[in-house]
């Protein structure tokens, strides 16, 4: 499967995550680019603040793998990985990250830090950003944007 495909699978996993969560969706491929697993963030409907869809996804694809070491598999998100996702990702071993669009509240793979390429980091996947980079950060404008307090009509 191309990174233009998988992203338009964490597309609709990030569409399904319901109306309480930041629309973010992720997928693991293995190595011959078969879905091992793919999640939606689930922080709200769960009450966990680590349910990012990445760490999500990573538990779904160990459980399919049936080990933790996830080395020749590409993780797709929509959103550049937080600090946590990162270090998650990079500790799985994951060879490949692919995001769509940049994070720069949270993101740890350029924008805000750089935790995947530190050089004190013992793993360093490789990674491709900007894969349907507009339609990521549509779908994230429209649900902040739609949560957004917009200031009625002046009392006077």
């Amino acid at each position: 499967m191309d990174d233009s495909a998988a992203m338009r699978l964490a597309l609709e996993q990030a569409r399904a995550t319901g109306d309480d969560d930041v629309p973010v969706g992720a997928v693991v491929l293995d190595a011959s680019g078969d879905v091992l697993a793919a999640a939606g963030n689930a922080r709200e409907l769960t009450g966990d603040p680590t349910a990012h869809a990445e760490v999500l996804a990573l538990r779904g694809a160990a459980e399919a793998a049936g080990t933790w070491r996830l080395a020749g598999a590409t993780l797709v998100v929509t959103l550049e990985p937080c600090p946590m996702c990162a270090g998650a990702l990079a500790l799985a071993r994951v060879d490949r990250l692919v995001f769509g669009t940049w994070n720069y509240q949270w993101g740890a793979v350029g924008s805000v830090w750089d935790v995947l390429r530190d050089p004190r980091s013992p793993h360093t996947p490789q990674v491709s950003a900007g894969v349907l980079e507009e339609e990521c950060a549509a779908q994230l404008r429209a649900w902040f944007s739609a949560r957004r307090v917009h200031p009625g009509p002046s009392a006077g």
